[in-house]
C-alpha cells in the first residue's frame, strides 16, 4: 500500500514546491497609520503613479489597504524600477466612514527610486494632519 501512496503524495504535492520557488519579491510596500486612533487605516485605496518622459503621470497599479494598513505589493522587483513615483492615498472615504471631518481627500507622497532596494514609504495621519519618511 505504501509503495502506492508515496508517489501519489509526491504526485500532488509537485504543484505547490513549482510554486514556492516562482514567489515574487515586490520592491516597493506602504502602510498607513491613523494616529488619531493609534490604528491602521484599513480599506483605503492608494495608487500609485510613475512620471514617464513627458513629465505626465502615468498610473500603473493601485491597491487597498488590508486590515493591518499595509499594501505590500507594488512594482515586482524583476526589472529596473528606477524614476520617480507618487502614491496617492485616497483618504476622504476612509474619515468619512469614521463620521470625522477631514481637510485631506487624498495624500500624494512623490519620491524616487533608484536601484534595486526595497523602498517602503509609508504615511502617519489624522483628519487634519500627515507625515511621511521613508520605512523598511
Amino acid at each position: 500500500m505504501i509503495k502506492f501512496v508515496l508517489p501519489l503524495i509526491v504526485l500532488l504535492s509537485a504543484p505547490f514546491a513549482v510554486n514556492a520557488q516562482e514567489k515574487t519579491t515586490y520592491q516597493l510596500s506602504t502602510h498607513i497609520l491613523d494616529i488619531h486612533s493609534g490604528k491602521p487605516a484599513s480599506g483605503v485605496i492608494i495608487k500609485l503613479y510613475q512620471k514617464n518622459s513627458d513629465n505626465a503621470w502615468q498610473e500603473i497599479d493601485s491597491g487597498t489597504t488590508d486590515s493591518n494598513g499595509r499594501i505590500t505589493d507594488f512594482l515586482p522587483q524583476d526589472k529596473d524600477n528606477s524614476g520617480i513615483y507618487k502614491l496617492s492615498f485616497e483618504t476622504q472615504e476612509y474619515f468619512e466612514k469614521q463620521n470625522v471631518s477631514s481637510i485631506y481627500p487624498y495624500v500624494d507622497v512623490v519620491f524616487q527610486i533608484e536601484g534595486n532596494a526595497h523602498y517602503h514609504i509609508p504615511i502617519t495621519m489624522s483628519a487634519n494632519g500627515y507625515a511621511t519618511y521613508r520605512g523598511n
